[in-house]
């Protein structure tokens, strides 16, 4: 049996033990990686180079800026503004809630984004006597096509970004350069929910007993940390976005700018050490550290070439881009309603990457399309935290999600497959 083969089991294996979660994802990518090593898929040394790659360091400081927004009471704020101003209709407060929600997970933790604007939420919904459940999913959508629209909104991107890294292609993606499919994904989101998706929202009346009261420990948080941490948030996207254009490029890196932020964030008092490190998400951090040393084996082994291989001739031996494309959106969309979004991009980053080589074609609209579809978490309460968060607190079942998020997973399918080759085309300068 080959090396290529075997790696192939492995990697069956460890996305099993992803989809069913028999056992935590951190330990299943770090399993993962060490079983790389130990059946020489690797150089031993390389089983934990995942844990040195600046990517990590990156979600790592961008955690912690974006805590400090939630500490500080800050998130809070903005979120609460703008969903009063939005009034109390309930296609104005959808409008309101999931543009804030977006616009909040465009730069911050979606998770914490959801966590901080659920009591908003909820008490707005109490207020104007319109049950939670009617405005809860479009919430933690929202979050969800929020993060597509800057490189640290979500994994997936970051990933994305790391897998053209590693494959030696110079031209990545700018941090904003996600935001032209981001923002009409979003926009479209929006109208989708206001005008089809809220005719499939059940309409669950909750007892004041069953809704969730959440304190916020930012309640005695002073106005000027709140401005600091804001402050800090805003210089770390705009050395991100536009560094390189003002002399920084080689100098100051996202991993540097994110870094910096977090440490001044606890210098300034925005919020404690403790809380800092409490901040992480290592979930986050051990599965994209595991899942690196497994990806470099695909390409070590072959693994890579040979799934690139058998999908293309499974396609008709030569397809287009555009199909190839379709059909790996279609299988990240679908593994990413049960795994991880995190694990459904490092899984197939590596294979979309080999794929367009193999076509002669450039592998920036094909892990596009990979790193959009995984955020698609849309029709599953554990596709991702957000939807698991207003679970509970909407009184949803599992098939309000499938119900309401389907349709959204294939307006985005659309929308994808219409604006992708647009602005990445499959074959540049023909």
């Amino acid at each position: 049996m080959s090396q290529a083969v075997r790696c192939l089991i492995l990697l069956v294996v460890v996305a099993l033990l992803f989809v069913t979660e028999l056992i935590p994802l951190a330990i299943t990518a770090m399993g993962g990686a060490i079983a790389c090593g130990i059946l020489g898929f690797i150089p031993a040394k390389a089983v934990f180079a995942g844990l040195s790659n600046s990517t990590v360091v990156l979600f790592a400081g961008m955690f912690v800026v974006g805590a400090a927004m939630f500490y500080t009471g800050l998130a809070q704020k903005v979120g609460n503004t703008v969903v009063k101003l939005s009034g109390t209709g309930e296609n104005s407060l959808m409008f309101g809630i999931m543009l804030v929600g977006a616009a909040l997970s465009s730069v911050l933790s979606n998770t914490g984004t959801a966590a901080c604007l659920l009591p908003v939420v909820l008490g707005i919904c109490a207020a104007a006597k319109i049950p939670a459940s009617r405005q809860l999913m479009p919430l933690a959508f929202a979050c969800g096509l929020g993060g597509v629209i800057t490189m640290v909104g979500t994994p997936p991107n970051i990933i994305a970004n790391g897998a053209l890294q590693a494959a030696g292609i110079k031209d990545t993606f700018g941090f904003f350069e996600y935001a032209w499919i981001g923002i009409p994904l979003t926009i479209a989101g929006i109208f989708y929910m206001m005008f089809v998706g809220k005719h499939l929202l059940p309409k669950v009346a909750l007892d004041a007993d069953q809704e969730i009261e959440q304190e916020v420990e930012a309640n005695e948080a002073s106005v000027a940390k709140q401005w600091i941490s804001g402050i800090i948030l805003l210089a770390v996207v705009i050395v991100m976005a536009v560094g390189d254009s003002i002399g920084l490029k080689g100098i100051v890196t996202l991993e540097m700018s994110a870094i910096v932020g977090a440490m001044v964030c606890v210098l300034s008092g925005c919020l404690t050490e403790k809380q800092a490190y409490a901040s992480i998400d290592w979930v986050t951090i051990f599965l994209f550290a595991g899942m690196m040393p497994v990806s470099t084996a695909m390409d070590k082994t072959g693994a890579g070439k040979l799934i690139a291989g058998w999908t293309v001739g499974l396609m008709g031996g030569s397809p287009s881009p555009m199909i190839v494309t379709a059909i790996l959106f279609i299988l990240s969309c679908g593994l990413t309603q049960f795994m991880s979004n995190t694990a459904s991009a490092a899984l197939l980053c590596p294979i979309g990457v080999a794929i367009a080589k193999q076509l002669g074609a450039s592998p920036k609209a094909v892990l596009m399309a990979i790193a959009v579809a995984a955020s698609c978490a849309f029709a599953s309460p554990v596709g991702t935290p957000p939807n698991t968060l207003v679970l509970g607190p909407g009184g949803y079942k599992f098939m309000d999600y499938v119900k309401a998020g389907t349709g959204l997973c294939v307006v985005s399918f659309i929308v994808s497959l219409i604006i992708i080759p647009i602005v990445w085309p499959f074959f540049p300068g023909k």
